[in-house]
Formats: C-alpha cells, sequence, structure tokens
C-alpha cells in the first residue's frame, strides 16, 4: 500500500461525486462502458470502499452489494501497480469477514484474474461477455 494513500468506507450518498468520477473516467471513457450500464440501482445500496492518495484526493473506487458480490472496482491510471487496488480489496473482504459472510464473489475481467487469484480467489466459470469485456464469476472462501 502506497504510505501516504488511505482507504475509506463510504455511502453513496456521501461521496457519489467521487464515486461517480472515478468510475466515469476509468470504465465509461477508457473502457468504453455505456453509461446505461455502469449506473444502476444498487450503488445505493452497497457499501463503498474509497481510495484517496496523499493529498486527499479520490483516485479508486470498489463496492460490495448486500449479497456479498465485489464489483466496480477501479483506480485512476496514475495510481495503478501501488497497492490502491489491493487495499480496497482487502477492506472488502474485511467488511466480509465482519458480516459473517461464507465466501467472496465477483466478476472479474479476464486480464485482471491473476490480480484476484494472489488473494485466493479462484475462476468458478466459463468467460463470458458483460458491456462487451470478457469476464468470468470468481469466488473465495472466508472460512
Amino acid at each position: 500500500m502506497h504510505s501516504a494513500g488511505t482507504i475509506r468506507i463510504v455511502s453513496w450518498n456521501h461521496e457519489a461525486p467521487a464515486l461517480r468520477a472515478i468510475r466515469t473516467t476509468v470504465f465509461i471513457q477508457e473502457q468504453q462502458v455505456p453509461e446505461a450500464l455502469e449506473w444502476d440501482e444498487f450503488d445505493a445500496v452497497s457499501v463503498h470502499a474509497l481510495a484517496l492518495d496523499a493529498a486527499g484526493q479520490p483516485i479508486g473506487t470498489a463496492r460490495l452489494l448486500p449479497d456479498g458480490h465485489i464489483g466496480r472496482m477501479a483506480v485512476l491510471k496514475p495510481w495503478r501497480g501501488q497497492g490502491f487496488g489491493a487495499a480496497l480489496l482487502q477492506v472488502l473482504l474485511e467488511e466480509l469477514r465482519q458480516r459473517q459472510q461464507k465466501k467472496a464473489m465477483l466478476n472479474a475481467q479476464t486480464y485482471a484474474v491473476p490480480f484476484y487469484q494472489k488473494f485466493g480467489f479462484n475462476v468458478c466459470s466459463e468467460e463470458f461477455m458483460d458491456a462487451g469485456i470478457p469476464h468470468v464469476k470468481m469466488e473465495l472462501l472466508l472460512a
């Protein structure tokens, strides 16, 4: 983890502008995800993790759906490879453990599979397309 960064658990109500800005940059602009597919009714009911740089600027996000799915993990390009994605994931896994959930689930873009495997996630589906991007389902037992 970048020594000067922090990860906070936040709510959509309080931090929607920051969360939206990161996801717009990464998913809609960079990955060409249609805007209509990016925003859904789950943001309001999910737990969100927000990564901040040393200056307190929002640079990454991920969310945890009520059913235990982790998703919408995004780190702005200049900050990738510095441990922020790992820190976001750790915070949400800890949240799941506190909820006594048995497993964590996510749909990973196929290029990101090795990242999640480092945390013990296993691929548990065939490849499928979501918003024009190849994904696989992955899960991690939290016993």
